[in-house]
C-alpha cells in the first residue's frame, strides 16, 4: 500500500498547477480569468442542459471524455483528479448497535457502526480511547462498553456535555469508567498519553489539524475522519507535513470541499439543491438592487439555508426584515427568480471545473495530515470509511506506531 507521502505527492501534482482554479470562485456571469486563460469557456458555456445536469450529478470528470469538443487538458485534468483521489476503501465489519440507540438517526447510527468496526484493531490495544469533539457522547460510550476501555469525551460545548453526562447516567453500564470534559482545542492542550487511542468522528475544521498535531507529540494513535474543513479562526491552513509545505489553503478554499458531486445528496437531490443555489443567487441580486452589497454565502446570514429549497420569496422576505427593509414586491420577485434563471445557469456552467478540485483538496488535506504522522515515526492509513449515502464527508486517518494491521 502507498504511504501518505506518496499519494500525497500525487496530489500536489494535479492540484499545484490548478491553484488558480480553486482560488477564483465564479460569482456571476463574468468567466473567470483561468477560465478565459485556459480557453475553456465556449465549450462550458455550450454544454446543454441534459449535460450539465449529469455533470452536475456525478461529477465534470466523469463526463468530460464523451462530451463533444471537450478541451484535450480539461479531459487530462479531470483523469489526473479520479486517479489522485482514489483512496483505498475500509470495508472492515461493522459493529452492531445497541437497540437503545434506534432514536439516533439512521447515518448517524451508520457511521458510528462502521467507525467502531474499523477501530478495533486500535482500540483493543489502548489504555485509554479519548474522543475529540465528542458531542453528545455517543461514541464515548459504546467505546467504553464495547471494548471495555476507560474513556473521555472532549467537547467544547458545554450544553452537549451536560447532555453526554445525563445520557451516561441513564446507560446500563454504570461501573464503565467514562467520563466528559469541557475542552476548547483552540485554547486548551489536549493532553494525550502513549497508550492512548485518540478518536475524532467528524472532527471540523481547525480541531482535526490539532488532534493530529497532539497525536504526533504524544505517539499515541489515532482515527479520525474530518468534517467541514473551513471552519477555523485563521484565514489560511497552514501544512503540517514538511512534504506538504506548498499547500497553503485559505479558508474560502477550504469551503469547497463541501461541495459533492452524487444524484441524491445526504439531504436532498441535486435538482433541489440547484434550486435552491439559484434561489440564493437571485436573493443576492435583490439585496444589491436594495443597496446591501453580500459577499457570496451573506445572504442567507440569520436564515436557515435549507429554506433556500422553497424558492426566493421564502427567503426574501426574512433577508430583508432582518436588514430592516420593506418586503420585497410581486414585481422585485419575479425579475429576480427570471433574472436568476437565465443568469445562474451560466454560473453553473462556469463553476463545474472548480467543483471538480472540491474532492482534490479534500484529500490533500487528509493526505497532509497523514504524511505529518509519517514523519513523526507513525505507520498511517488515509482510506474512505463511508458509503457517500451515508455522508460525502467520508475520509479516514488512521494511524499508529506499533501495529502490524491498523484496520481490518
Amino acid at each position: 500500500m502507498a504511504t501518505a507521502r506518496i499519494r500525497l505527492e500525487r496530489v500536489l501534482a494535479a492540484l499545484l498547477p490548478s491553484t488558480d482554479i480553486v482560488e477564483e470562485r465564479v460569482i456571476d456571469v463574468e468567466p473567470p480569468a483561468w477560465c478565459e486563460r485556459r480557453q475553456w469557456t465556449g465549450f462550458l458555456l455550450g454544454l446543454d442542459e441534459a449535460a450539465l445536469g449529469a455533470c452536475e450529478a456525478d461529477g465534470l470528470a466523469a463526463h468530460l471524455p464523451s462530451l463533444p469538443g471537450a478541451p484535450a487538458d480539461l479531459v487530462a485534468l479531470g483523469q489526473e483528479v479520479t486517479k489522485a483521489c482514489r483512496l483505498p476503501v475500509i470495508d472492515g465489519q461493522q459493529v452492531v448497535l445497541p437497540e437503545r440507540l434506534r432514536a439516533v438517526p439512521r447515518r448517524k447510527q451508520a457511521q458510528l457502526s462502521a467507525l467502531l468496526g474499523a477501530m478495533r484493531p486500535l482500540a483493543m490495544r489502548a489504555e485509554r480511547i479519548v474522543d475529540v469533539g465528542s458531542g453528545s457522547g455517543h461514541l464515548t460510550r459504546l467505546s467504553a462498553e464495547i471494548f471495555g476501555r476507560r474513556t473521555l469525551g472532549l467537547e467544547r460545548d458545554a450544553s452537549r456535555v451536560a447532555v453526554a453526562v445525563r445520557r451516561l447516567a441513564a446507560e446500563p453500564y454504570p461501573q464503565l469508567a467514562t467520563r466528559y470534559l469541557t475542552v476548547d482545542a483552540d485554547r486548551d492542550a489536549l493532553l494525550l498519553d502513549r497508550s492512548d487511542l485518540a478518536v475524532g468522528l467528524h472532527a471540523c475544521g481547525a480541531l482535526g489539524d490539532r488532534l493530529v498535531e497532539a497525536v504526533g507529540d504524544a505517539g499515541c494513535d489515532l482515527a479520525l475522519v474530518s468534517c467541514c474543513l473551513q471552519k477555523r479562526s485563521e484565514p489560511v491552513r497552514l501544512p503540517l507535513a514538511r512534504a506538504a509545505r506548498s499547500l497553503v489553503l485559505r479558508r474560502d478554499v477550504l469551503g469547497l470541499t463541501n461541495l459533492t458531486a452524487q444524484p441524491m445528496g445526504v439531504e436532498a437531490r441535486i435538482e433541489t439543491t440547484m434550486r435552491a443555489r439559484e434561489a440564493r443567487y437571485a436573493l443576492g441580486r435583490l439585496l444589491a438592487t436594495r443597496g446591501v452589497a453580500c459577499e457570496p454565502g451573506a445572504e442567507m446570514h440569520g436564515i436557515n439555508r435549507r429554506r433556500a429549497a422553497a424558492g426566493l420569496e421564502a427567503i426574501a422576505r426574512r433577508a430583508l426584515a432582518l436588514r430592516g427593509l420593506s418586503p420585497p414586491t410581486a414585481l422585485e420577485l419575479r425579475d429576480h427568480e427570471r433574472e436568476a434563471r437565465t443568469r445562474y445557469a451560466v454560473v453553473r456552467r462556469l463553476s463545474l471545473p472548480r467543483s471538480m478540485l472540491a474532492r482534490l483538496v479534500e484529500t490533500a488535506v487528509s493526505l497532509d495530515r497523514g504524511a505529518y504522522l509519517e514523519e513523526r515515526d507513525h505507520q498511517v492509513v488515509v482510506a474512505t470509511i463511508f458509503e457517500r449515502a451515508v455522508t460525502p464527508r467520508n475520509v479516514a486517518v488512521f494511524a499508529s506506531r506499533s501495529l502490524p494491521a491498523l484496520v481490518p
